[in-house]
């Protein structure tokens, strides 16, 4: 079996108004990201997702240049069953053969943000290509699972003070959720408008649902502990990003300046970064995205971090389907997973990508039983919003 062709495509999905949101990203038009396809000479294919940020919505051509261009090449008469190989392939670059050699990285330049992205595709779509070939799950390769379904949490949380309660409330409704996440920071202005927003939702929601805070790294580090000065009477389960990625220090000053249990992540690519959150007891919770942090394989790894400093791990999720399937995958099979991301804003990514139906029920998320990553791509709706770039 060996790779025949690669794709990727810039794929923007419009949402309506009436479903649109406005968070520190400003208001959300569109749901963007970069899918890719591999297929074999044998007719398998395996579908990836490559994000440029956390966010949802961006520009991708650059990412989707990359693949068609630089990376798809590389990969054309490979085994795709190479994973591990290609992965470092790709991080190494030109002297892949020097390391591979040595035992030990010695990685490109660019070895980070847009790069360790398309290396994100290529893996995700790699591990859906050996599970098909195999007849089984990703889970069940990457070494079982731990249980059939996952609890989750619905995320979203844009309202104001005097509606974040109702908007919060609903989600339960939809999902029987037990965990909620609403967005605080920037997009609030101030420390105090955010934790009175807070304030009203645990006001609403009562003390038996877990509240988690995501400041997308927009505070300072004397902002971030002025927040939890004022919210720690409230019992959350977490706060994520409350300062920039670039600032572990102050990520780990931020943490010693309350009993709020700091979440991170999605902003970080590679293992190596994570040990250093790890190293710095900057973060009790680990949250790298598999389409942005290197795929499947890195998450992984990732999670092993956290389990050998006891820490927990919630990979972020707010994504398309490639990348929300493989976070399902690597959550079951990891041992520090705890919680399933499950976006509640608009999402057309995930529901109208794929044939199948994602949904919650009493706050669980089911993991695929599916060969490989145990989605069916509507290549209707692709073709209908694939960017021509």
């Amino acid at each position: 079996m060996r790779i025949k062709t690669v794709q990727a495509w810039w794929v923007r999905v419009p949402i309506e108004a009436a479903k649109q949101h406005r968070s520190d990203f400003g208001q959300v038009t569109t749901f963007d990201a970069a899918i890719l396809r591999i297929e074999t000479d044998d007719g398998l294919v395996g579908w990836g997702e490559g994000k440029n940020a956390a966010g949802s919505a961006g520009s991708y051509g650059a990412l989707v240049h990359m693949l068609n261009h630089e990376v798809g090449p590389q990969l054309i008469g490979r085994d795709p069953a190479d994973i591990g190989i290609i992965w470092e392939m790709l991080y190494n670059g030109v002297r892949h053969e020097s390391a591979a050699h040595a035992g030990h990285a010695m990685p490109q330049l660019a070895r980070r943000g847009m790069s360790i992205a398309a290396i994100s595709a290529v893996d995700i779509a790699l591990w859906d290509i050996l599970g098909k070939s195999l007849g089984q799950p990703v889970w069940r390769l990457l070494g079982g699972r731990k249980a059939d379904r996952m609890q989750a949490y619905a995320s979203g949380g844009w309202a104001s003070a005097d509606a974040i309660g109702e908007q919060l409330r609903s989600y339960v409704a939809r999902g029987g959720f037990k965990a909620l996440k609403m967005r605080v920071g920037a997009m609030d202005g101030a420390a105090h408008i955010s934790a009175a927003r807070v304030r009203a939702a645990r006001q609403a929601l009562g003390p038996d649902v877990e509240l988690m805070v995501d400041a997308h790294g927009t505070y300072t580090v004397a902002e971030a502990k002025r927040f939890i000065h004022l919210v720690g009477d409230l019992d959350l389960a977490w706060f994520e990003e409350p300062v920039i990625a670039d600032d572990k220090p102050g990520m780990a000053e931020v943490r010693t300046a309350g009993a709020v249990p700091i979440a991170t992540g999605e902003s970080e690519a590679t293992r190596y970064a994570f040990r250093d959150l790890a190293v710095l007891k900057a973060a009790d919770i680990f949250q790298p995205d598999p389409a942005f942090c290197g795929g499947i394989s890195e998450a992984m790894k990732i999670g092993t971090i956290a389990s050998a400093f006891n820490l927990r791990f919630a990979p972020h999720l707010w994504a398309g389907a490639p990348c929300f399937f493989a976070g399902l995958h690597v959550c079951a099979a990891s041992p520090s997973s705890f919680t399933v991301e499950y976006s509640l804003g608009a999402n057309p990514m995930i529901h109208d990508l794929i044939e199948e139906t994602v949904e919650a029920r009493d706050g669980m998320i089911a993991i695929p039983e599916k060969p490989g990553l145990g989605f069916t791509v509507s290549e209707r709706f692709l073709e209908a919003h694939a960017q021509r770039n």
